[in-house]
């Protein structure tokens, strides 16, 4: 497998407060403890969600953020990260369409899933509704058509009879349904009146929310058609980022002259200015 074809999903909801952060994680930690170098993303400059992707996978969550970095630098980022992985999960942010106020598509998840050419799982709150999750779908699957919307995990299911209306109304959507999780207080993430905790206040508590949170994913969503539906992408034609080209070194004050080491770092050492002698 080339760099530019690691297997790739990208997993969003019509808004915020549907699961995203829940199902994303779960994933994460399933797929790891299924054996599976998982690379962990986050659309946006969130810094409280990649910790629980790094404790999910053991690897470093990483932010993609269009708006301070450019789209430009959406593929290069993701591909440095994701270097040697078998898996990327990108969660999103906010509605699946939803960006930079005034500014269009910019920073949404929408962009970044176009920019990586990543199918896209819906992730749909489907408490107190059923056949009106298929119309959501619908309209979420054919407003942008480059969007390529692939599948749904309902969340918040009430019960099994729930569950089975739910995917009848979604047998005529055409777009398959990937997994059901059942509510459920037992695999929470840790919560307080601004969000999530940062994993550093909570660690114990994090990490099992985090092992529930895989047990609940692996018993209601199907790991093997999603990692199926991941690895069915295309190529990214864009190189990986390169740290050391991209960080210039430091400007060099009068009378200063950089050294550069076998290992690529400078080190400054003065020396006469002869200019002036």
């Amino acid at each position: 497998m080339s760099g530019g074809a690691v297997p790739r999903l990208v997993i969003a909801a019509p808004s915020s407060g549907a699961g995203k952060t829940t199902v994303a994680t779960g994933l994460m930690a399933a797929f790891a403890e299924a054996g599976l170098a998982v690379s962990p993303h986050k659309v946006g400059p969130d810094y409280i969600d990649p910790g629980y992707h790094a404790l999910a996978t053991g690897r470093p969550g990483r932010n993609l953020d269009a708006f301070l970095c450019g789209p430009e630098q959406i593929a290069p980022l993701f591909l440095h990260g994701a270097a040697g992985a078998d898996l990327a999960l990108v969660e999103g942010v906010m509605g699946l369409f939803d960006g930079a106020s005034g500014r269009g598509e910019l920073a949404s998840t929408a962009q970044v899933a176009k920019v990586l050419r990543a199918p896209v799982v819906l992730v749909v709150d489907a408490s107190s509704q059923s056949r009106s999750v298929a119309a959501l779908v619908h309209g979420f699957a054919s407003w942008d058509p480059e969007v390529r919307l692939a599948g749904v995990i309902l969340n918040k299911v009430g019960s099994p009879r729930h569950e089975e209306l739910l995917r009848d109304a979604m047998d005529s959507s055409g777009v398959p349904v990937l997994g059901a999780l059942h509510r459920t207080e037992q695999a929470r993430t840790p919560s307080r009146h601004l969000g999530l905790v940062p994993v550093a206040e909570r660690r114990a508590e994090a990490l099992e929310s985090v092992r529930a949170l895989a047990a609940r994913v692996r018993e209601g969503c199907d790991l093997q058609a999603l990692l199926a539906l991941a690895r069915n992408v295309p190529e990214l034609p864009d190189r990986a980022w390169d740290p050391g080209a991209a960080v210039p070194a430091p400007a060099a004050g009068p009378g200063v002259r950089w050294w550069r080491w076998p290992a690529g770092r400078r080190s400054p050492s003065r020396t006469p200015n002869t200019s002036s002698c």
